[in-house]
């Protein structure tokens, strides 16, 4: 009788299975736990929620080739500087909301959700808000009722569901702080709204000096 070979024993590819089920298994219990971390606002690519009280705005870097969220001045939101637990409450009222409205039937965030509407992950800084003084009064009357909005009246139409103020204002502060996340690049091919600050009025010169004193008599 011949003898079986090592690699072909059902023995052999029996045991390889368990001991690569039970490698893969603590693999992934790893990588979970590192992506909590790595996704945990407050994390190196997910600032914390008090980021709403300052400029976000995007910048090419070269080195990665592409764009990423830069942190800028304080710029609070709605004018008010919040806590980090009022961000963190106001943001995630946000977030409830969008999913209250189911928004991702329509919408993706953050790469999640359908493609029938624009992807929301940097609409804070998206251009149709006109400018940047009056984007966030711009944004929340269009969460309100969107159908007289003329930026609604091209291709497909968001249509009004029936978000209060104080819904709107925490959505907008949800889409705020999205807006600061690292998302490699994603996504791709966005032109921000342009963050620059007025130029300063220009002092005046000093008043030229009236007439020469004149001539003693």
């Amino acid at each position: 009788m011949a003898q079986e070979i090592w690699w072909a024993s059902p023995s052999f590819w029996r045991k390889s299975a368990i001991w690569v089920t039970g490698f893969s298994f603590v693999v992934l219990i790893f990588l979970t736990f590192d992506t909590v971390k790595q996704i945990t606002a407050g994390s190196p690519r997910v600032p914390a929620y008090s980021v709403i009280n300052n400029r976000i705005d995007y910048v090419f870097d070269e080195k990665r080739n592409f764009q990423v969220p830069v942190i800028g001045p304080e710029e609070p939101l709605f004018g008010k500087k919040l806590t980090e637990e009022e961000a963190k409450a106001l943001v995630s009222h946000g977030k409830l909301t969008t999913q209250a409205k189911n928004c991702m039937n329509c919408h993706t965030l953050l790469g999640n959700g359908a493609y029938y509407a624009p992807d929301l992950t940097k609409s804070w800084l998206d251009q149709s808000w006109g400018s940047k003084e009056v984007r966030e009064q711009s944004m929340v009357e269009f969460l309100m009722d969107p159908s007289d909005k003329l930026h609604n009246g091209i291709g497909r139409k968001m249509p009004k569901l029936g978000i209060t103020e104080e819904e709107a204002k925490a959505t907008v502060a949800f889409l705020k702080w999205m807006a600061s996340i690292d998302t490699n690049g994603f996504p791709s091919n966005f032109t921000p709204i342009d963050q620059a600050d007025a130029p300063a009025p220009a002092t005046p010169e000093p008043a030229a000096e009236a007439s020469a004193a004149p001539a003693q008599q």
